[in-house]
Formats: structure tokens, sequence, C-alpha cells
């Protein structure tokens, strides 16, 4: 008898950042938030990964904002006065940390091509793969912040799409250094005391326009392959490299029919590409559940009312790498251009209507979720829009943006996933053991 085909179900992940906030400016301040102090504190990362396995999410997402943005005022004191995106600290640790309490969930790291090296990023990332039964992705980004090239000591920042041509040469070392050593050349032989033959070895010897790398592969070959691969451009260019090297593309459209236009785009660039499926893409989206739709609006507006302008504007002008100091605060986004964050730009110059955005609007939906639509509500009417939109753009699932934690994702499990469980849109139990078998599914 044929099988029955499984019906599609949504896929949710949960995106932090090793921060005071995550995307909630301010929200340090707020008194259900722990994530303060939670930096000093495994407990805090364990218990939300193990509160995230229980709402059987594929996986954690960390964001991540390496060097303090200092383009607004041209200082960092906006940014450090108010804690946004700022402290930077290192979201890898953390890997380690969350995927210990585990045993299913994955755990998906940003690591930027600037500042590190091809073969740091493959030894660091393969070895977290290998700890944790592989549950490890990659998050690939290319830099778009200038503070991020300052503090590691590059005076110039690339164009943009030359920051991809760059991040192409970056990927080709690692696919290299990842193929460097094969499963049969670890021979693990006691008796005869060879650990592997050096025969099978494939040592990596490249030398391109802007990298080189001549090395060993420097991690044992795992038995769950490469980490799962990720990539959060939606420009042009970045489309394209997310193409090229991404399993799964993540992308902030603030509307529905952005999402809509953002899911368009990609299959046409597929099909262009000669890519033989649609790439699966995520959609970010900020619950904020309460037991009535009024308590949750209250909820919203008690957590913009404590954000400065000036904390909004500190990570905006950071994020679109221009000084939007002392400009009209109704004018059109659309008339600006940037080398860095094209995609995010894109995403909130234009309303749901088709009309520019302007700087004052643009602000307002920056404070609480980086212009990630917000779903407000009871837990009933968050899984109705989340369904709708899943069905209506054809996503395979969302991104998770907290407000407070860790209360928010703690309401969200508690009282979402059971009703997306129930409508049997989304899973009950794991299908596999690794990241690739659940993100996959």
């Amino acid at each position: 008898m044929a099988q029955t085909p499984q019906m599609p179900r949504m896929h949710l992940m949960q995106m932090l950042i090793h921060s005071a906030s995550t995307h909630t400016l301010m929200s340090w301040a707020d008194p259900a938030d722990g994530q303060l102090q939670g930096l000093q504190d495994f407990a805090y990362w364990q218990n939300l990964a193990r509160t995230l396995e229980r709402g059987c999410f594929d996986g954690v997402f960390f964001a991540d904002s390496p060097a303090t943005h200092a383009v607004y005022q041209g200082s960092v004191e906006p940014s450090v006065r108010y804690g946004a995106s700022w402290p930077n600290h290192d979201p890898m640790p953390l890997v380690a940390v969350m995927a210990a309490a585990t045993r299913h969930l994955g755990i998906g790291v940003t690591l930027s091509t600037t500042g590190t090296t091809p073969y740091l990023a493959t030894r660091r990332l393969t070895t977290l793969n290998h700890l944790s039964g592989g549950r490890v992705g990659w998050n690939i980004v290319t830099g778009f912040s200038h503070a991020e090239h300052l503090a590691n000591g590059m005076d110039r920042q690339m164009p943009h799409d030359e920051r991809y041509d760059y991040a192409d040469e970056f990927m080709a070392i690692c696919y290299q250094l990842w193929d460097s050593v094969p499963v049969d050349a670890i021979l693990a032989d006691k008796a005869g005391g060879r650990f592997a033959d050096p025969a099978r070895i494939r040592p990596v010897d490249f030398k391109g326009k802007y990298l080189s790398c001549k090395a060993v592969g420097p991690v044992l070959p795992s038995p769950h392959g490469r980490p799962m691969l990720f990539q959060a451009g939606s420009s042009g260019r970045g489309m394209q490299f997310a193409l090229e090297h991404a399993e799964v593309v993540f992308a902030i459209q603030p509307h529905l029919a952005g999402m809509r236009r953002s899911m368009t785009q990609l299959k046409d660039a597929a099909a262009s590409h000669g890519r033989g499926r649609d790439p699966k893409m995520l959609f970010g989206l900020q619950p904020i559940v309460r037991s009535t739709e009024a308590e949750a609006r209250r909820r919203a507006e008690e957590l913009a009312e404590r954000i400065p302008l000036d904390a909004i504007l500190a990570r905006m002008c950071g994020v679109f790498g221009m000084d939007l100091a002392g400009v009209d605060p109704d004018r059109p986004l659309a008339e600006m251009e940037t080398q860095a964050s094209r995609g995010l730009l894109a995403a909130t110059t234009t309303g749901a209507d088709g009309k520019s955005v302007t700087l004052r609007d643009a602000a307002a939906k920056w404070a609480l979720s980086v212009a990630i639509p917000q779903l407000i509500g009871t837990p009933e009417q968050v899984a109705d829009e989340m369904e709708r939109i899943w069905r209506e753009t054809g996503c395979y699932g969302f991104n998770l943006s907290p407000t407070t934690n860790p209360d928010s994702v703690d309401d969200f499990v508690d009282h979402v996933v059971p009703l997306l469980q129930r409508r049997g849109i989304f899973r009950s139990a794991y299908e596999g053991r690794n990241f690739r078998e659940n993100l996959m599914a």
C-alpha cells in the first residue's frame, strides 16, 4: 500500500543575541527580563534551550552584532548609554552550553567572514558540530557594519557586492577544508599504531584574489557532515550568495506583501540559478502573547514607551551605515543608499501599501523588533496569524524574536505551540537526532 504523503509542517527557530537584549531595545530594564543577569550564568541559557526543546523547536538562531555601532552622531555613546546592540558577547560558547543541555535542539550561530579566517571558522564550527552530534548551524554573514571592520583593524570596508565576492572565496576554502579528511582516512588502528592514512588526506593549497590557505583540515570528519548553512542576504547579490551556499534562507520583511515579494524573488532567482529545488525560507516574527488582545497591546505599548529615539537611531544608523542625526523624520527612507545592510534597508523603506516609509515610521517599527512584524494578541490569535502567513506565503516557517526573556519564550511554548500542534501543522516530537534531519523533515 502506498504511503500517504506527510502533511507539510511549519518549522520554528528562536532568535537570540548574546547581549543585554535581542531586538527589543531597553528590554534589560524591564522587571520581567533576566537576560542581563544571564550574561554571567550558563544556567540561564541552558534553561532557555530546554524550554525550546520542550516546545519541539528546530533550533536557536544566534544573531550577532560583533562590534559596537558608532555611526549615529559619529559616536559609540548612544549605543553604550542605552545598551543598543552592546555589549557584544561572543555567541560561540553558548552553542556548546546549550547543546550540552539538550538532545535534539539545533543551535545556529552567526559568524562573519570579516575578522576571522576560513581555517578558524571551520575549526570552531566543525569541532562544535562534532561534539553536539551534528546539531550546529552557521549563519554566514559578510560583515555589513563599519564598526566590525574598524574593530578588526581594517581601515576600509569593502563595497557591498565585493564583500560577497570575498565571501564566495572564503566558502571555497571552507569546502576544501571540510573535504580534506575523508571518513576512510581515519584508521584508528590501535594494534597497528596507525591513526590515519596520509595517502587519503587531501591537503588544501588555495590562493585566490583575497584569501589563501595551506593546511590539512583540522577536525575529524563528522558522521553528520558539515554544519547546517544559513544565510540572511536579501539584496540581489546576497540572494545569489544564498542560493550558492545556503540550505535555509532567513529574511526580515515587515509585512505580508514584502514576504510574498521576497518568496517570489527567491524562487525566480533559484530558477535562474539552476537550483533544482526551491530554497527554504524562514521569516522573522515577534509574538507578544497575553490572555486577551487588550493585555497584549498594553504590553507592547509598555515595552515601547521606555525606548528613547536616540537608542533606536543608534541601532538603525549602525545597520544602515548612515548617520541620520538631523535628518527630517518625515523624509522617505527610499531616497537613501547604503553600502551596509541593503536587504534590511530595502525591507524597511516600503510599507504594505507600496508607499515610501518615513524615518519616523521606520523608527516606530524598529524599536521593539528591528522591522520584524509583530503578532500581538491571545494565543489563538497569534496561532491564527502564523498559520495564515505560512499558508499565504508558502514559506518554510519562522524565526521568532523575543521581547523580554525568558518569559516571552515561555509564553509562546506553553500557550501557542500546543495550538499549532493540535492543528497538525507543527511537530509534537522530533523526527531525527541532528539539526539537518529535523529542520529538513
